[in-house]
């Protein structure tokens, strides 16, 4: 980037997004398109302060199963607390279906567990809004 554009562009947002539609303007058609994939990309990286003070949604419960394996527990407990997101859970979650395939523990005993730590997770999310 030459001297002057970086001085343009680092004018502040305002610089920066006069700069954006400056060269914008001057982009084919098809290179227009692969700028705005690239700025609705990076849209999405930013956290939504809005989405961040709106408050948490309930869990919708969906009954469990007389038989229900390990598996279908996870999906049923991820569609029940569809607002959490799954990287904290996944440490908890990942060692009990370990525990249920490589140690034999017992699928309703798995799955009692997943409920609690669905549900904790859940509280912890809830009481840092």
């Amino acid at each position: 980037m030459n001297m002057a554009r970086k001085n343009k562009a680092s004018r502040g947002k305002g610089g920066a997004a006069a700069r954006v539609a400056e060269i914008a303007g001057k982009l084919p058609e098809e290179e227009l398109r692969t700028l705005l994939q690239f700025s609705e990309f990076l849209l999405a990286q930013v956290p939504d302060a809005e989405a961040a003070d709106a408050p948490l949604p309930e869990p919708k419960p969906l009954p469990r199963p007389a038989e229900e394996s390990v598996i279908k527990a996870m999906r049923r407990l991820s569609e029940t607390y569809f607002m959490l997101d799954r990287g904290p859970l996944l440490n908890e979650t990942s060692a009990l279906m370990a525990q249920h395939v490589m140690q034999g523990r017992k699928a309703a005993e798995v799955i009692d567990d997943l409920e609690a730590v669905f549900l904790a997770q859940y509280e912890r999310v809830r009481s840092s809004k």
